[in-house]
């Protein structure tokens, strides 16, 4: 759990201002282990009484200064995580599952593809999502 002061921090060099949603959304989004859709961030502030508008402003603001990214699922909504660490995810299919990985490998392997491609000089980002069955589901 960060602190207030390291929450201010981390607004502050994303050069944001420091107002008391995008600390309270901060804080929530610091205290989920999963990526979440707005709707499912937004009734954890129910009590703060942070409107959905505002919600999506934050968020847009936080994924622009590199705070938040989004996580694409295959699902009928786009889901948003800290992008404070590198890391990908596995997903079950069935029962929707999530977990969290690295894998200093993967990263060796995007180096070589992008020191064999022709058009290509550098990758700037990338996000990997693993979709497969959990072992409980198999």
């Amino acid at each position: 759990m960060k602190t207030k002061v390291e929450i201010k921090n981390l607004l502050q060099n994303a050069k944001l201002k420091n107002t008391t949603p995008r600390v309270v959304i901060l804080e929530t989004l610091l205290n989920i282990k999963h990526p979440e859709t707005a709707g499912e961030i937004h009734k954890r502030l129910k009590k703060n009484k942070i409107d959905l508008v505002t919600l999506y402003r934050t968020l847009a603001s936080f994924e622009k200064n590199k705070l938040v990214k989004r996580v694409d699922l295959h699902k009928d909504a786009i889901y948003y995580e800290l992008d404070l660490d590198h890391h990908h995810h596995i997903v079950c299919t069935k029962c929707n599952k999530l977990e969290r990985f690295e894998n200093s490998e993967i990263e060796k392997v995007l180096n070589k593809i992008i020191s064999k491609s022709v058009k290509f000089k550098n990758i700037k980002e990338h996000s990997l999502e693993l979709f497969g069955i959990c072992k409980k589901c198999a």
